[in-house]
């Protein structure tokens, strides 16, 4: 049976009716990017604009008051395709979260210094400019859909001038690999230990490689192409491997909550991620005490070398071991820099046990998994 498909005007409405309305929105459907992306100023512009009668892009809302669909992941009447940011944006405001920006004019009567005002504040003083909000009647596509191909499709196209990352496109295609993507983001290594910023899927897109990664039993590369490439075609009749495979992640991101700290500053870069995954997952577990002492002498001695070469400071020749990790590092999404860095922290690894009198037995590596660190 064909997919039922169609875009509407939806009844006019005013910000007051959708602010009254919000808790029977789903603001973050699975093909959605994350909110919050806008800052303080952004939203206050969005307002700007609404009370000086400019008008704003239209809001796309996947409509379920038609009848059950499978689609209604949150069993609410709507769920948000385009324009999560205006909706919170609006929200924020009415709620005392954002004020109107230091140069806001009021061009109906700009002598009106209503800058830096709330919505409570503007309640009291000036409800007329209160009611031009309230009023204001936005505009809103009903998109009733059968099937989520083309609410996922949809999503990408209304957003394909706008500088979406390449974690938000995947995170709107079809298929489990998508899913599997966000379930791994959630894990409590995503959640509490990494230390940079999540706005745009920068976890997502670190959970993507290394379900990559696992799926394909070795380190890839992980260029926007291939990991799209990947979440298009693994899923093809694969889903009980590809669960399996994700398992696999989480079990492994398990270990590195044991390595790393909260708000690791060893984890203060996405691209390292997939490199610290490969090689805490590939290291029997009696050893993983000394992993994160051993990081942080690397990094250290690292930083170190990098500070005295611009400084024209580094007696005899560069460490060349660092050097080497620091080239590699320069296009993290490259097989070569994968297995490089890798293999660099291996054989340093196994240096500093030495070193520190470990015993240890690193024969026990997964040829399979690591074969390049003998080469």
């Amino acid at each position: 049976m064909m997919n039922r498909f169609r875009v509407s005007q939806h009844d006019p409405r005013s910000l007051r009716w959708w602010i009254s309305h919000r808790k029977k929105i789903d603001m973050s459907p699975p093909y959605q990017r994350r909110g919050r992306i806008w800052n303080k100023s952004d939203k206050g512009f969005l307002i700007d604009s609404i009370l000086n009668d400019y008008d704003i892009p239209k809001v796309y809302l996947a409509d379920f008051t038609y009848g059950d669909s499978e689609l209604n992941y949150a069993k609410l009447p709507y769920a948000v395709i385009d324009g999560k940011q205006r909706f919170e944006a609006i929200f924020d405001f009415y709620d005392g979260k954002i004020v109107l920006n230091d140069d806001f004019v009021f061009l109906d009567s700009p002598n009106m210094n209503l800058a830096g005002l709330g919505y409570r504040d503007l309640h009291r003083q000036y409800p007329e400019v209160v009611e031009k909000f309230d009023n204001f009647p936005l505009s809103v596509m009903s998109v009733i859909s059968s099937g989520d191909a083309r609410i996922n499709d949809m999503f990408i196209r209304l957003n394909r001038s706008k500088p979406l990352t390449g974690a938000e496109v995947r995170n709107a295609m079809r298929g489990p690999v998508p899913g599997l993507i966000r379930e791994i983001s959630t894990h409590d290594f995503f959640e509490n230990y990494i230390k940079f910023s999540t706005s745009r899927g920068a976890d997502h897109n670190a959970a993507a490689k290394i379900l990559m990664f696992e799926y394909y039993g070795q380190p890839k590369e992980t260029k926007k192409r291939l990991l799209d490439s990947f979440v298009k075609e693994a899923g093809d009749g694969e889903k009980d491997r590809l669960e399996l495979v994700a398992r696999r992640c989480v079990e492994n991101l398990d270990s590195l909550t044991e390595v790393f700290l909260p708000s690791d500053a060893l984890l203060s870069s996405a691209g390292a991620v997939p490199v610290y995954y490969w090689f805490v997952s590939n290291i029997q577990d009696s050893l993983h005490p000394h992993i994160r002492p051993f990081l942080a002498n690397f990094e250290t001695r690292r930083k170190k070398q990098r500070a005295d070469l611009r400084k024209g400071g580094v007696s005899g020749s560069p460490v060349r071991y660092l050097a080497d990790y620091d080239n590699y590092n320069r296009s993290t999404n490259d097989v070569a820099s994968h297995e490089g860095r890798i293999k660099i922290l291996f054989q340093q690894f196994e240096k500093y046990l030495k070193r520190e009198s470990v015993q240890y037995d690193l024969l026990t590596l997964d040829r399979r998994r690591v074969p390049y660190i003998d080469s």
